[in-house]
């Protein structure tokens, strides 16, 4: 890059200038795509030429205006981004900056301005670069499926639902010399949302007291998948972790893939839903009763079906939501999401904007607040027709809720399918009355529909949006000569 920067500076043609170097021209532009590095003599024929030092010429030092490149060949970010997994090529993409530097310079400025602007950290392209990589397989592994089933075979496991824990702590103690703590991780009360410590010096897996069967067996499933898979970089803990490697957060990925497919057999739990789908009425209490088979948690249960409904019943057009909300005065984060096929409707939005109150996602969360608790947190499941508003897609949206005290946290995690042809061939209640049909909107702010009745906040962007059309229509007329 710096020697096609001086070539252009100094208006040679790389004819030209190979022509006073004494060099090929094609081999002049392998230097200048990276594909070559030349020697002594060379970068002594080329410094002089381009009236520049030899230490200016080797130098891993750019001009200022090539400092974003610089920045960006330089960073963790370039290093640990898995291009290969995407099918690109390091030395391809060096060659494309190579190309048109200056152009590429304003361009990865100008990313890395949005990037501040936004807070965006390097887990957030790590998390995005997984999204992608997950939508780029319709969410379903083939690999994993099958190192699950061999795994099951070697260890002669049951899979019988519910799973049965115990088969699992054994192989973490017989076969992979673990320890497993249940009391430890109970003393430290500033840990309290930590269900799990793994400390590899000693093979000692520390459980937080009190966690459900489901929770616990989570835990030992994905603890399995490390060290059968022999996955090396990973997370310590089971919560939110600072990220270190893009290998962290994959290898992450694949275990906790490697656990829901364990504790919820593919075949098994594939027939249920036929089962489930086959019934021309919406039966809630059928679908939380595959809950209660499986034992395991409503957000486990929702991630899995999204490996395989896009394998075994072709709905590839579909999005997992996951919303969060602190205590009931707090607003709602979607702190998970995934499409598959496209960028479906809802999604995510990071200006601080309020999500619709018309999403099932929400709503059922807003109900559960209001009913009266018996001790423990209220769980609810809701189906109901999306539609949104200005546009041809309907989504069926199925959410499973769960909700506390006023002052305690609600979750719903939602999978959202494409009301389409496919969908009704393979979804028979699709067209049960008693599932509602709402218009949604993403937010209250870019929302039309006025006389909504849980609206959270103005529609400031469509306000914003009709002002400027006017006065672009003012103006307009004012050119025109009106």
């Amino acid at each position: 890059m710096k020697l096609r920067e001086l070539r252009q500076e100094r208006g040679f043609t790389p004819a030209e200038l190979a022509r006073a170097c004494d060099v090929s021209v094609s081999y002049l532009n392998e230097i200048e795509k990276g594909k070559k590095y030349p020697k002594a003599d060379k970068i002594l024929s080329l410094s002089k030429v381009l009236e520049v030092s030899y230490d200016q010429l080797t130098s891993l030092t750019l001009s200022r205006k090539l400092e974003p490149i610089s920045e960006l060949l330089q960073s963790d970010l370039l290093k640990e981004f898995p291009l290969e997994m995407f099918g690109l090529d390091p030395v391809r993409i060096v060659e494309l900056i190579s190309d048109a530097p200056a152009k590429m310079n304003a361009f990865i400025g100008t990313l890395f301005e949005i990037a501040r602007n936004y807070e965006m950290r390097q887990e957030h392209f790590f998390l995005a670069a997984l999204r992608s990589y997950q939508e780029m397989h319709d969410n379903y592994f083939e690999e994993l499926e099958q190192d699950v089933r061999t795994f099951i075979g070697q260890e002669k496991l049951m899979v019988a639902a519910p799973f049965a824990t115990r088969q699992l702590e054994r192989v973490l103690t017989e076969k992979y010399g673990y320890t497993v703590d249940r009391t430890k991780l109970g003393e430290y009360a500033s840990l309290g949302r930590l269900r799990s410590v793994f400390q590899p010096k000693t093979k000692r897996l520390l459980l937080r007291p009190g966690l459900t069967r489901a929770q616990e067996a989570f835990v030992l499933g994905r603890e399995l998948a490390f060290n059968y898979l022999n996955l090396r970089e990973r997370p310590y803990v089971n919560a939110s972790f600072p990220v270190r490697s893009f290998d962290e957060v994959l290898n992450n990925f694949k275990a906790s893939y490697f656990a829901g497919a364990l504790l919820m057999e593919e075949e098994n739990l594939t027939r249920d839903f036929q089962k489930l789908f086959a019934g021309k009425k919406w039966d809630p209490s059928a679908f939380l009763d595959l809950i209660t088979k499986y034992d395991v948690s409503p957000e486990m249960f929702m991630q899995r079906i999204t490996n395989l409904l896009p394998r075994h019943f072709g709905l590839q057009s579909l999005f997992f939501l996951r919303f969060d909300q602190a205590n009931a005065k707090a607003g709602f984060l979607l702190t998970k999401e995934l499409h598959l096929s496209r960028l479906h409707n809802p999604h995510g939005n990071e200006l601080h904007e309020h999500y619709c109150r018309r999403w099932v996602s929400l709503r059922l969360i807003s109900e559960l607040r209001q009913e009266p608790l018996s001790g423990t947190p209220n769980t609810a499941i809701s189906a109901q027709r999306s539609h949104y508003f200005g546009t041809d897609d309907e989504y069926l949206c199925l959410t499973l809720a769960r909700a506390g005290a006023p002052d305690e946290p609600a979750v719903s995690v939602t999978v959202g399918l494409l009301c389409d042809d496919n969908l009704k061939q393979k979804v028979s209640f699709l067209d049960d009355p008693a599932i509602p049909v709402r218009i949604v909107n993403e937010t209250c702010e870019r929302c039309a529909i006025y006389d909504c009745e849980v609206r959270a906040a103005a529609p400031i962007e469509i306000e914003r949006k009709q002002r400027t059309q006017e006065i672009e229509a003012a103006i307009a007329t004012l050119v025109n000569g009106g």
